[in-house]
């Protein structure tokens, strides 16, 4: 048995659980925060059997793309503000931090 666990962009979030879901996985969903963009995020819980952990990468994979998105850096606090001029840079968003874990026991009443 291993635990998979799943953080992705909230925008991802419901798309990925309807797929999981639709696939049989059992999950359990947590709202989270952080990230470099300071958006949402959600940790999922799945608990699988061994066998089935790279089929739940793969749905991770399909339903949570790495996008690009254009953000303006905010201006420094120190020093001058009047010598900065922020152009809008590429980032990437999206995609997942995935980690799976041996569980040692698992009860389900």
């Amino acid at each position: 048995m291993k635990l998979v666990l799943m953080v992705v962009q909230d925008k991802d979030a419901g798309n990925l659980l309807s797929a999981l879901t639709e696939k049989d996985f059992n999950v359990t969903k947590l709202a989270s925060s952080g990230g470099f963009l300071r958006e949402g995020n959600t940790t999922i819980f799945a608990g699988v059997d061994a066998g089935q952990v790279s089929e739940v990468i793969g749905i991770i994979e399909e339903v949570c793309p790495v996008r690009e998105k254009i953000v303006t850096p905010v201006s420094p606090m120190a020093g001058p503000t009047n010598a900065y001029i922020p152009y809008p840079i590429e980032v990437p968003i999206g995609g997942a931090v995935i980690f799976v874990m041996d569980v040692e026991k698992y009860v389900k009443y």
